[in-house]
């Protein structure tokens, strides 16, 4: 007896239909500034290693603790001794600790851009809502507060250990706000260099060690150029030798106009118009760093 075959299927009669729950989002679009507060708040915890594992807060909260330490004993110092004066001025301090702060930079500016541009998620930032402006100015901004917490704090341990040791309120608020000042534009100098170094590379490590090239080779550098100048009774010379190093740019800076002593050979810094070149240097680097950064973003970001 012949066995009829099977009717053909149709491919339309494979198709079924199921409800998995997939609903439409109806609540509110929070958009580009949302999205730029967020990678800056996210960024900043990232700093100090907040969000991460165990191993990720090891370094920056020992440099973080580096930084506070020597403040600490000085005010105990000013305190059981009942000094007059602190034994370092308030912008002196970041100029001292500057390897602890060029190590802080090395090791947070890769951390901060670096896995994105190795994992290629850059341009999942900018499929929306953000645009390439807004990353760049997060992660700037990001660095620099990091870089400001890092170098302020050591300031206010100082202050309030000055009030303690009740000396002058006057001088101290006011050094303490030159000192200030001071580190805010180092945070913006050191942040900016850091993130277009460590954006030039995808690997970490890489970043690590051209960030405390570029840092300490041009202070070691320039320091070395000003000691031979020095030596050779070329005083302007050792002042414009300055500008070539991002230590001795603030060193510049607030020895013209904050009244500070300076690390230059034989103490004497720049002139009020010598400094104004310097404030112009300065400001032009931080520029050029956010320039760069753009244009790094935008071709990665394609």
């Amino acid at each position: 007896m012949a066995v009829e075959p099977p009717a053909p299927t149709l491919p339309g009669d494979q198709t079924r239909i199921h409800n998995i729950g997939y609903r439409s989002y109806d609540g509110p679009r929070l958009g580009r500034s949302y999205a730029r507060r967020s990678l800056y708040s996210q960024s900043l915890r990232g700093a100090y290693g907040l969000g991460r594992s165990v191993k990720s807060k090891v370094l920056p909260m020992l440099l973080f603790v580096v930084m506070c330490v020597p403040a600490a004993i000085m005010v105990a110092v000013a305190v059981a001794t009942k000094a007059t004066e602190l034994p370092l001025e308030y912008t002196r301090y970041a100029i001292v600790m500057q390897a602890v702060i060029s190590l802080y930079v090395a090791s947070q500016a890769p951390q901060s851009v670096s896995r994105d541009l190795r994992f290629k998620t850059v341009p999942l930032y900018f499929s929306r809502p953000i645009e390439t402006a807004d990353y760049v100015r997060a992660k700037f901004a990001a660095l620099a507060s990091a870089l400001f917490i890092l170098t302020a704090a050591p300031l206010l341990v100082l202050y309030v250990g000055a009030l303690l040791a009740k000396l002058d309120f006057a001088d101290q608020t006011t050094g303490f706000a030159q000192g200030l000042v001071s580190v805010t534009l180092l945070s913006l100098l050191f942040a900016g260099l850091g993130l277009v170094v460590a954006a030039v590379t995808p690997r970490r490590g890489f970043g690590i060690a051209a960030v405390i090239a570029v840092l300490t080779i041009s202070y070691g550098a320039v320091s070395t150029l000003q000691a031979i100048a020095d030596a050779q009774g070329s005083t302007g010379a050792t002042r414009w030798i300055g500008l070539f190093s991002p230590i001795t740019l603030i060193d510049g800076v607030q020895s013209a106009f904050l009244g500070a002593s300076s690390a230059f050979p034989g103490g004497v810094g720049p002139s009020t118009g010598e400094g104004a070149v310097y404030v112009l240097a300065a400001l032009s680097l931080i520029a050029a760093s956010y320039g760069l950064l753009m244009r790094r973003y935008r071709k990665v970001g394609l």
